[in-house]
């Protein structure tokens, strides 16, 4: 299942089906199911090498997981909103369904690369299927579906699998906490749970995060310059862009990795 967005097979979903507000991410307003000016014809950014020079720092930071071409290619079979006009509310609805189902399968895959937790292989691997066959449903299954219902069911092996990579760190639990600002240079906080943190402008310069789980954590302006990331759980390449001066990760097994 292809996890990465492909741009090149996508209709420019992301670039019509969203509302943009005027902010600090947005230069414009833009209602939902409008093109942004910048989108060309062949459903390519025309600013896509200066969006931060731009002010769209948001379009820098959004990831589709892939939904973008998944919907394209195979809900709608290769057609497009431009074309036949008739699809595009059909169309853009379903992008932001098809790009939570991609999200939770990106975090099952990397559950499924974390040898310590090969006690939930199995139901992650099961629960990985489930997904994907979810992804191929038609407009109208993927609008009736009950997305929360469907997470309920796969955060808890992915909660399990956290746990037993963390397992033997210290493990300081921040949990959902409010971490706005917080002054956490050098820290040691190897194993440490962020799940759902906020982190707005933390700084967690030269900080050992070490097998940290980030899952949904919000890292905008963190400042994680030297901060080791080695084998940092389920931070996405979104993430590192919203923070300060870091590195993208890279596929399959990761080296030590630093931001800096």
């Amino acid at each position: 299942m292809e996890l990465r967005a492909d741009c090149g097979r996508c209709a420019g979903l992301c670039c019509v089906a969203p509302a943009f507000a005027r902010s600090s991410d947005f230069a414009i307003d833009k209602p939902a199911g409008r093109a942004c000016p910048h989108l060309g014809d062949d459903f390519r950014c025309g600013i896509h090498e200066r969006l931060d020079e731009r002010g769209f720092h948001g379009c820098v930071v959004f990831d589709c997981f892939g939904a973008g071409q998944q919907v394209t290619q195979v809900t709608f079979g290769g057609r497009s909103w431009r074309e036949e006009p008739g699809l595009a509310g059909s169309m853009f609805a379903t992008l932001p369904i098809m790009r939570q189902l991609h999200e939770l399968l990106w975090y099952v895959s990397e559950a499924l690369g974390l040898p310590a937790a090969h006690r939930v292989h199995d139901r992650l691997r099961a629960a990985r299927a489930e997904t994907e066959a979810l992804t191929g449903g038609t407009p109208e299954a993927l609008g009736a579906l009950d997305l929360d219902a469907h997470r309920r069911k796969v955060n808890p092996l992915l909660v399990r699998a956290s746990e037993l990579a963390r397992a033997g760190t210290r493990k300081p639990d921040h949990r959902g906490a409010n971490l706005i600002g917080r002054r956490m240079r050098g820290a040691d906080l190897r194993g440490a749970s962020f799940r759902g943190a906020v982190l707005i402008g933390a700084d967690l310069r030269d900080a050992d995060l070490r097998l940290a789980d980030f899952t949904g954590a919000d890292l905008r302006g963190a400042d994680l310059r030297g901060a080791d990331l080695e084998d940092a759980l389920f931070l996405t390449e979104s993430q590192l862009r919203s923070a300060v001066r870091t590195v993208a990760p890279t596929s399959g097994p990761r080296p030590r990795r630093t931001a800096g």
